[in-house]
């Protein structure tokens, strides 16, 4: 028992419901419960006796006292909680000097209970630690039978945790897939695709991005308590009406703390790299430039030897044209390094332009300080790896170390970056609560290549690459998880999955709620994983590139059979390549594709690299499984509704006044940690 109290008036403190939200807060209730009627002055002790439901987090259940016991419900638990928060009032002021010591030791036991309460809570959510790699082929990995690359420690990983077989990215390109990714919902529902054209985020200058109504997982778990942390690529948006606003950085979505490039790597980040970034429009731009420079250039010879009759006022206003035309567009082309290939810590410009060769190290070190300041609390740290991504920065330690010329030697540097994070993982004694999750956020691009042969990634057995949304080999990606003893270690799972299943599925685990004002395409994977589901809990997946509906897959669950129809594909160059070699990537529509009617019918379950189409003479079934997915499409068209492009032109282009700059527009120049130099 407690020992008496005189009686005093109290605000119920906020009661978590079991799903996360505000019971009841912020009334007035007397020690028996009864509500307060306004202006009473008497005093009346609040020794609330205090239920709790139990929770069940990733199978984990809770006895009322803080105690975890796995797969197991227990009875609902009740015991004496105090309860003794006083309402701030000068009238509760002057009286607290009156209240005898044996009330003070309530407060202080009150405090001391809540205090536990609130720790209980935190053990039950672990820290959450997502790496996604850049552009990596599901091929280049040894646990998905690679032998001549050395992936030593996501092979440890995939053999201490759960392997996704058929784990697929929901685009084929950089931008779309992470938007996806972070929010749970295909990327043309918040207006990161395209109809023609770009396909990803062009500039960090521009204004199109992320829109702030999206809700990432980062944001959910902000609101549970949890420490956000992004370090590496970003590539959603950072501004979109001045250069200070952030409407699309990370800090505005959910994350706490970022830092790494919010673009992406690309040629034109290392010094002398040939162009990559819109390398075409680039081209035609100088060409044109060319042409009016020449023949003003003619007129102004003309002139001059008297063979044409124009006054010396037009040649000049001309001249002064092609001059403005050149500087409209050098200054956004000609300085792409300055522009985007830049690092930031949160708002902040710390790098610009940055220097490949330091950055992996810092990403790394930026990693392990993150862990380290917050192991004491739960946190979610999304490392997004710059690797694999061209230009390929590797260290000099690991040049010339793989089979694989410079793309193997950045894909084992990645696996010792991999190896360092887990490292600090387990250093810090979080490995048991960590809850960790390997990806990639599409295939390997085929059509990366030099003089010295291929810069992208291997596919495996997968048809196609990056900027492919039909064929196997451009969404198809690693999916690797562990948290040791909860879910099993060594275990394959062969079920459809996608990227956008990770958004709920960190939701759950977590303790928060899956939004319900939205469409969300991902599904919980806590089931699948944990092995208390058989299958997953998609029937259908649709793949898209850009705005259009290349494929959409079936998995018939009672006879196991796993079905895929493509309705449009890329047209490869040369014919029969595997890839559109005569430029950098595939396209999504008109003449580069080719639509097909009937459309094209795969059994993945039997041939999984999608080299045998089917047709009525040798599918039976062939016609009762095209309209059984035609009439799914329907019904996934019935969810999609029109939102503002967020790559068209106006969202697309470079606008100075958006462009993150240290130091004066457009004197942008800085080092590590903002220091001004000479670059």
């Amino acid at each position: 028992m407690f020992p008496a109290a005189p009686s005093l008036w109290v605000r119920l403190p906020p009661v978590g419901s079991p799903r996360g939200r505000k019971a009841r807060s912020g009334r007035l209730y007397s020690g028996k419960g009864r509500e307060a009627r306004p202006g009473r002055q008497g005093l009346s002790p609040l020794i609330q006796p205090f239920r709790e439901r139990p929770t069940e987090v990733a199978g984990l259940v809770t006895d009322g006292v803080g105690r975890r016991y796995p797969d197991k419900t227990l009875a609902r638990s009740s015991f004496p909680r105090p309860v003794l928060v006083c309402e701030q009032s000068e009238q509760r002021d002057q009286r607290l000097d009156a209240i005898p010591w044996d009330s003070l030791w309530v407060l202080l036991l009150c405090l001391l209970l809540r205090t536990s309460e609130l720790q209980a809570a935190n053990a039950l959510k672990p820290n959450i630690l997502l790496i996604m790699a850049d552009d990596l082929g599901i091929g280049d990995l040894g646990c998905y039978g690679n032998d001549t690359l050395r992936t030593p420690n996501i092979d440890r990983l995939a053999e201490e945790g759960v392997k996704l077989t058929q784990h697929l990215a929901a685009a084929p390109v950089c931008t779309p897939s992470r938007s996806s990714f972070l929010t749970g919902r295909h990327s043309f529902r918040s207006g990161m695709e395209a109809d023609d054209g770009y396909r990803v985020l062009q500039w960090n200058g521009g204004s199109g991005g992320l829109p702030a109504n999206e809700t990432t997982f980062a944001r959910i778990l902000q609101q549970q308590g949890y420490a956000t942390g992004l370090i590496g690529k970003w590539h959603q948006g950072v501004n979109c009406e001045s250069r200070t606003d952030h409407c699309h950085h990370p800090l505005n979505h959910g994350f706490d703390y970022f830092y790494g490039m919010p673009f992406t790597l690309v040629n034109d980040c290392r010094p002398g790299g040939s162009p990559e970034l819109d390398a075409v429009t680039r081209a035609r731009l100088r060409l044109y430039t060319q042409m009016a420079a020449l023949g003003v250039l003619t007129v102004a010879v003309g002139k001059t030897c008297g063979l044409i009759s124009v006054s010396w006022k037009v040649v000049l206003g001309a001249a002064g044209l092609v001059f403005l035309f050149f500087v409209t567009w050098y200054a956004s082309f000609g300085f792409v390094r300055r522009w985007n290939c830049i690092l930031m810590r949160n708002h902040d410009v710390t790098e610009q332009p940055m220097v490949l060769e330091t950055t992996a190290g810092r990403m790394l070190h930026e990693a392990v300080s993150y862990i380290e300041r917050n192991k004491h609390r739960p946190f979610l740290l999304f490392v997004s790896l710059l690797h694999v991504h061209i230009p390929l920065a590797t260290t000099k330690h690991f040049l010339g170390k793989s089979q694989h010329g410079l793309y193997g030697d950045n894909v084992e540097e990645m696996d010792w970056l991999v190896g360092e994070i887990l490292k600090a993982v387990e250093v810090n004694g979080l490995k048991n609560t960590t809850f960790t999750y390997f990806t990639s956020d599409h295939g390997g691009h085929l059509e990366a290549r030099d003089e010295h042969g291929q810069l992208g990634g291997w596919n495996g057995i997968f048809r196609g690459g990056k900027g492919m949304g039909g064929w196997e080999g451009g969404i198809r990606v690693p999916g690797i998880f562990r948290w040791p003893g909860v879910l099993p270690a060594g275990r394959v799972m062969h079920e459809p999955t996608s990227l956008m299943d990770v958004f709920p599925t960190v939701v759950q685990l977590g303790g928060g709620d899956v939004p319900q004002d939205r469409v969300i395409d991902g599904r919980s994977l806590v089931p699948l994983l944990r092995g208390t589901a058989e299958h997953s809990a998609h029937e259908f997946l649709f793949h898209y590139c850009g705005k259009y509906l290349h494929a959409a897959r079936w998995h018939e669950k009672d006879s196991g059979r796993l079905w895929k129809v493509h309705y449009m594909t890329p047209r490869f160059h040369p014919e029969g390549a595997g890839a559109c070699y005569d430029r950098r990537l595939c396209p999504c529509s008109g003449d580069g594709v080719t639509q097909h009617s009937p459309p094209l019918l795969f059994d993945l379950s039997r041939d999984p690299s999608e080299a045998r189409p089917l047709s009525p003479g040798s599918e039976p079934r062939y016609h009762v499984v095209v309209a059984r997915v035609g009439e799914a499409v329907k019904q996934h068209r019935r969810t999609l509704s029109p939102v503002p492009p967020q790559f068209s032109l106006s969202n697309i282009i470079w606008k100075p006044w958006l462009q993150p700059c240290c130091g004066t527009f457009p004197l942008c120049a800085c080092r590590q940690d903002g220091d001004p130099s000479e670059t």
